[in-house]
């Protein structure tokens, strides 16, 4: 029981719900898979009841969604060039969606997203327009142009996880950037 000079408020310590959820919704992901990765099993891995999920998350896909915007930090625009820059974050990603956890995660929510309205309208928003934004900046490139950019890379590199499990190996992730850039210097 807490002393009443305490400062601590009654019940459990909330510092590091986010991180302790984040790395149980990963590691669940990688060990049972998208679908079977629920919240309660999320819940159970991180040690915490449902409620404490829901109460910050109203579904699996907001929670996956913020999840892989932790994971994922931001975009590195690193690079003298606009080919160095794309470069950059071509490989950056593929990196990220090959983490354990990370790719499955991605795939599953934007699986769920294609028949969720709702959900697709979170993924967009708070997923892929931070960093079409930050790319548009960097690349100087119209909208339209970016996402054309996001919708290959990333639609590439899951369509690999998707069909054999594994990351994109390195050198495929170099011919996938060899590919890309010249398409980009059409613009």
């Amino acid at each position: 029981m807490a002393s009443a000079g305490s400062a601590r408020p009654p019940g459990r310590p909330r510092a590091g719900v986010h991180a302790t959820v984040f790395t149980a919704t990963l590691s669940t992901v990688h060990e049972l898979g998208y679908a079977r990765a629920t919240v309660e099993r999320i819940a159970a891995a991180a040690g915490i009841a449902k409620t404490t999920i829901y109460r910050r998350w109203p579904s699996k896909g907001e929670l996956i969604v913020d999840c892989l915007l932790d994971a994922f930090g931001p975009v590195p625009l690193e690079g003298a060039s606009r080919a160095e820059i794309m470069s950059s974050a071509i490989h950056w990603i593929a990196a990220k969606i090959g983490e354990p956890g990370v790719g499955d995660a991605f795939a599953g929510v934007f699986s769920d997203a294609v028949s969720d309205p709702s959900l697709r309208e979170i993924l967009s928003a708070r997923l892929q327009d931070p960093y079409r934004l930050a790319l548009q900046a960097a690349l100087d490139e119209p909208e339209n142009r970016v996402l054309f950019l996001i919708d290959v890379v990333v639609g590439t590199l899951l369509h690999r996880m998707g069909m054999t499990g594994e990351p994109m190996a390195d050198t495929d992730v170099a011919a996938l950037v060899d590919m890309v850039l010249p398409a980009m210097r059409g613009s």
